[in-house]
């Protein structure tokens, strides 16, 4: 076990600073600290507040992560970073701190994409990833099937939204129910007790001449935004349960359905779903249905493991390193619209040299 890659993952995609520690494919450390109050009162996430956060966050929280895997910071093999896609001034706090950290340790840089974090973090739960991998990532800015042959450098992706994320979708209907932010948990369980068959919400982009992989949740939104306005106007209470179930129920409906043939067209017999929406749990529980009828594995990590998180950034990180991927250069910079099909973001030398030259005068202690 010693001789696996120990990688320090840094994530700040968004409102929440991830710190995660990883030997080879063994989580020591997940460190999180969450801003999601201080954006509570907005209905969203702020960016500049966001950025604010990560930046009194990141000291600490990176020393926590170190503490709780019982290591020094000396002992690391590599940093690596979310360096896109997300929110431009929070990305661009955690790729100045890896820097910062790999400079004075004298350790190697991997900016990596967030999108494929989600994917490798899998290999923490349940080991290896198969190759090829179906992936299906649910989260409040993606809704996405990719297909990886090699997690490190090979992503591509089948389809993806074409307007609101499913996570989005999420928070928006709990604004129109009045059930505080964020919305994914709290519909989640509302509709626990609620009844999913209750209304026919409609499911985009599942008509014979649509994208068969593409997804589509703003009509979704709106239906129900509608209908939710109709009963409020005509004086009659809202069956919350109701909505949230029927409303729940058409995402996952979409989601796995279409998920499962991109599996069958692709001749990929397991899934792996991840992505903070993979903790909802009709998602879970409709995709293992729909997956056992198909003959299909599913891989889930557990739901801690599908938010954003430092582990999966420090997961990917220690593939990198394992299979000998080029390190990133000193002007790696965030890049909000990374395309997933840019697993990481190597440096022009395709050396780690560079690291090490620049690095070493151990400025750290």
């Amino acid at each position: 076990m010693a001789d696996e890659p120990l990688v320090l993952g840094i994530e700040t995609s968004c409102d929440e600073t991830g710190v995660g520690v990883v030997r080879g494919t063994t989580l020591l450390a997940d460190a999180v600290a969450s801003s999601v109050d201080e954006h509570a009162r907005f209905g969203g996430v702020v960016p500049e507040v966001a950025s604010r956060a990560h930046l009194e966050a990141m000291v600490p929280t990176i020393e926590r992560a170190l503490k709780e895997a019982g290591v020094g910071a000396r002992d690391l093999d590599g940093i690596a970073v979310t360096a896109g896609p997300g929110l431009a001034g929070a990305l661009l706090v955690g790729v100045s701190a890896a820097k910062a950290y790999a400079y004075a340790l004298g350790k190697p840089l991997y900016g990596v994409n967030h999108l494929a974090s989600h994917i490798c973090v899998d290999q923490l739960e349940h080991g290896p990833l198969p190759e090829p991998t179906m992936a299906l990532l649910v989260s409040g800015g993606h809704s996405s099937l990719l297909l990886s042959t090699d997690i490190t450098s090979d992503v591509r992706p089948l389809g993806a939204t074409i307007d609101d994320a499913a996570g989005e979708a999420f928070d928006k209907i709990a604004r129109v129910l009045n059930l505080g932010f964020p919305g994914g948990p709290v519909i989640d369980r509302y509709a626990r007790e609620g009844d999913p068959d209750a209304i026919a919400f409609p499911r985009g982009l599942t008509g014979p001449r649509d994208p068969a992989y593409d997804f589509s949740f703003s009509g979704l939104k709106t239906a129900v935004a509608r209908w939710v306005e109709a009963r409020r106007a005509a004086g009659e209470e809202v069956p919350v349960r109701d909505v949230s179930a029927s409303f729940q129920e058409a995402v996952v409906d979409v989601l796995t359905r279409k998920a499962v043939r991109a599996c069958k067209d692709e001749g990929v017999d397991h899934l792996m779903i991840g992505g903070g929406v993979a903790a909802n749990s009709r998602l879970r529980a409709l995709a293992q249905e729909r997956c056992e009828a198909a003959g299909i594995r599913l891989r889930v990590p557990r739901p801690k493991l599908c938010t954003d998180n430092g582990a999966m950034v420090a997961a990917l990180g220690a593939e990198m390193v394992a299979r000998n991927r080029p390190a990133s250069d000193w002007d790696l910079s965030a890049d909000s619209s990374l395309p997933v099909t840019d697993p990481h973001v190597p440096g022009a030398s395709h050396t780690h040299d560079h690291v090490h030259e620049a690095g070493e005068g151990n400025l750290y202690s």
